[in-house]
């Protein structure tokens, strides 16, 4: 096997600012011919989401006729006061086409006032003049149906310019998931939620989802109002964009499933093994020949004891006599080593006591050493 591996070879690429150099533009005109689709682009393969242009490109572009007067020429964009001079007709007039969304515009920023400056296409403010339809909203009176429309407070440029930023993040987005964030580039967090309600699938949304435009710090007064103008305002523009949004979630599911972590199964618990319950020990409520009872000669004598029971038939649960001491009670000894039997011990000789007198250790000694008699007293 071959120590290399060839693949089929890389278009030349350069870098948006070489581009532009060789274009002979601005770089914020470079910026707005992207913008508009006049030069195309591709992902940076080198990662970081960048974009670069194809040498074939460049030349293709350079190719034109009367370059690059023609391309600056697509690029130009007037404000209110030289569209209206274009059009040869008052800046209010202007304003009023503007705001009825005749006219869409291409850029806006905020002056030292804070007041959105909105930037049109020259171009296509030259073919809004040259087109004999609009020759009646650019002289004589404003028909009836638009003084409404103006009197109810209408205005639709931040609209408009939401719908060419729509079409220029779709024209860049290569991927399912890449489209449904450029839809989901212009709502509101609230609304993507109530749409996409799988944590996953918004994490995965939220990663190809284009950054807005920045103007001004963050939480600042210039912040907000970019943010109003680049998010869906009107309730027929969010359902749109809702309705969309589900689609391209849907599609983008379909073709490939937003990443999830993986699922780690607990290891099972050994099982532990029975152990054997050890025998118990022998109480005093066992069977009768489980006991070894030892009397004396006279209680023996007094008392017979009974017949043992024929093995093949259990003996009853009887309790021991009343009579028999708890030091006589003795457990079962083993078979292999005989019970020893019980020597009553007595220095004088063993027999049973008379009648009325008390048995015993200490009436034993009362016996054998009798105490003093004390002497009478007269």
């Amino acid at each position: 096997m071959s120590a290399r591996t060839f693949g089929p070879p890389r278009p030349s690429t350069c870098t948006p600012s070489r581009a532009a150099r060789e274009l002979g533009l601005k770089r914020t005109e470079f910026d707005l011919a992207v913008h508009l689709g006049h030069i195309r682009t591709v992902p940076d393969e080198g990662g970081g989401g960048g974009r670069r242009v194809e040498r074939a490109e460049i030349d293709r572009l350079r190719a034109e006729g009367d370059f690059p007067e023609s391309l600056r020429r697509r690029v130009q964009v007037v404000g209110t006061a030289e569209g209206a001079a274009l059009l040869d007709i008052p800046v209010g007039r202007f304003g009023r086409l503007a705001r009825l969304g005749l006219l869409a515009p291409v850029m806006f920023y905020l002056n030292r006032y804070r007041t959105v400056v909105w930037l049109y296409p020259a171009e296509e403010v030259r073919q809004f003049a040259a087109d004999p339809q609009n020759a009646h909203l650019l002289t004589g009176r404003t028909p009836q149906t638009l003084r409404g429309r103006l009197a109810a407070g209408v205005d639709l440029r931040a609209r408009n310019w939401r719908g060419r930023r729509l079409g220029h993040l779709l024209r860049q987005a290569e991927d399912p998931w890449a489209r449904a964030g450029a839809v989901a580039a212009l709502l509101a967090p609230v609304e993507v939620a109530g749409v996409v309600q799988d944590p996953y699938e918004r994490a995965c949304l939220n990663r190809f989802r284009p950054a807005p435009p920045g103007h001004g710090a963050p939480g600042s007064p210039s912040a907000h109002l970019v943010e109003r103008i680049t998010t869906a305002q009107d309730a027929d523009e969010i359902g749109w964009l809702r309705s969309e949004l589900a689609r391209s979630v849907a599609e983008a599911r379909d073709a490939s499933p937003a990443p999830r972590p993986a699922v780690r199964r607990a290891p099972r618990a050994p099982r532990s093994v029975a152990r054997p319950i050890p025998p118990m020990a022998p109480t005093v409520t066992g069977r009768l020949e489980q006991w070894t009872v030892v009397r004396s000669t006279a209680d023996t004598a007094k008392h017979p004891v009974p017949a043992p029971l024929p093995a093949e038939q259990p003996a009853p649960n009887v309790q021991p006599p009343a009579w028999t001491s708890r030091s006589c009670v003795r457990p079962p000894r083993s078979a292999g080593r005989p019970a020893a039997r019980h020597v009553a011990r007595d220095n004088g000789p063993v027999g049973a006591a008379p009648p009325g007198v008390p048995r015993g250790l200490r009436a034993w000694l009362r016996r054998r050493n009798p105490r003093p008699v004390p002497p009478e007293r007269v």
